[in-house]
């Protein structure tokens, strides 16, 4: 089992287009122990993201073995992006989801 873990290699980036897009960003990754790396928000809000490196294999962005057991533990589901574009996407959704309920 992982206690700690470094952010992905493209993580930065996709941190900077969220914020840019306007969303708030905790980065998560250090938890470790299979949590999601990014805790965001935008126009009320709340989801979890999971940044995989797009730069790898697909067989290297696979859910870590801790990362399935806590994704599969939480109650709601967790964005599993491996690109600024992925994740500008589920922005998207988010956003949506406000428009429906405004």
């Amino acid at each position: 089992m992982s206690f700690m873990r470094k952010a992905d290699a493209n993580q930065p980036a996709i941190v900077k287009a969220l914020r840019g897009a306007g969303c708030t960003v905790e980065h998560l990754h250090a938890v470790g122990r299979g949590c999601p790396d990014l805790l965001c928000a935008i126009d009320g809000q709340v989801f979890l993201i999971e940044v995989k490196d797009g730069a790898k294999a697909p067989s290297a962005q696979k859910l870590t073995p801790d990362q399935v057991v806590w994704h599969t533990g939480w109650k709601a589901e967790v964005h599993v992006v491996n690109s600024v574009e992925a994740a500008l996407a589920v922005v998207a959704i988010y956003r949506a989801l406000t428009k429906e309920t405004t």
